[in-house]
């Protein structure tokens, strides 16, 4: 009898142990919390200040830490996200993800929208783009996807029109060019320096603001629409972990009201949120 009830007691220590276990293992809520390691391009202060605030809401929301790894170099925080050196990155939009894992041959997938940062028209010799003349010459980004963007810009701007069902668009897809306009391929840092020897330019935001162009004095914005959707940044994960709790928690950490708050005081209209964007 004795023996029977040492044994039922031990039983029961058992089970405590393993419910403790449970609870502070991961089992249940985990009073430590966790930390998940972001990937992002080395950036400015601005860019900073945006994380900063994503960073206090997954504290105080989510119990989450985020780290964050920077990169200066755009082949690398997917290749680290690959190989398990980062949770997750925030860097690259659609269209830059799609031809990466075309190109790599790897399950990276987005798990929610960032920003978009609208391309720019901008040039030294006309005030609108309407005032383009027969022949005049507009430098665009000479990279695949920035190349692209730069022509659905065009589009979009009544000046030129492209083949039928395109989606990575080159010189090569314009279908009509009414004002026989030059396309001047450039390497997209050089185009905001080529603005002395076009009529007009496509410059990305980065090369705009580090060649102290005021997003302001823009001739063209490109519009948020349909063209635009693959242009919107994301946060990306291996496909495997899509799913995982931390990082969709990350994802509404990012996607707040404090976070818009914090983009439009960094960027004005220069950076626009774009998780509850509506594309016209």
């Amino acid at each position: 009898m004795k023996k029977k009830r040492n044994l039922i007691i031990w039983l029961v220590v058992i089970v405590v142990v393993i419910i403790a276990g449970y609870f502070s293992f991961g089992g249940g809520k985990s009073s430590q919390g966790q930390t998940v390691t972001v990937g992002i391009m080395s950036g400015s202060k601005q860019d900073d200040a945006i994380w900063k605030t994503v960073a206090k809401t997954a504290k105080d929301k989510y119990n989450i830490t985020l780290k964050f790894k920077k990169f200066t170099d755009y082949s690398q925080p997917n290749k680290a996200l690959t190989s398990g050196n980062v949770d997750l990155n925030a860097f690259q939009h659609y269209a830059f993800l799609d031809a990466w894992n075309k190109a790599n041959k790897t399950n990276i997938v987005s798990i929610g929208k960032t920003i978009i940062t609208p391309i720019r028209v901008y040039s030294k010799k006309i005030k609108n783009i309407n005032q383009l003349a027969n022949g005049d010459t507009i430098a665009v980004p000479n990279d695949a996807t920035n190349e692209s963007r730069a022509l659905f810009v065009l589009k979009n701007a009544g000046l030129i029109t492209l083949k039928p069902n395109t989606k990575l668009a080159t010189v090569k897809s314009i279908e009509k060019n009414p004002k026989n306009l030059q396309i001047k391929e450039l390497d997209a840092s050089q185009t905001a320096r080529s603005l002395s020897d076009v009529s007009a330019a496509v410059i990305n935001g980065n090369y705009a603001q580090t060649a102290g162009i005021n997003y302001k004095s823009a001739i063209y914005v490109e519009p948020v629409n349909k063209d635009s959707e693959q242009w919107i940044n994301i946060i990306a994960a291996n496909k495997k972990n899509k799913d995982k709790k931390a990082y969709k928690e990350v994802v509404k950490a990012y996607q707040t009201a404090a976070t818009k708050k914090a983009i439009q005081k960094a960027y004005g209209t220069s950076e626009l949120p774009a998780w509850d964007i509506k594309l016209k």
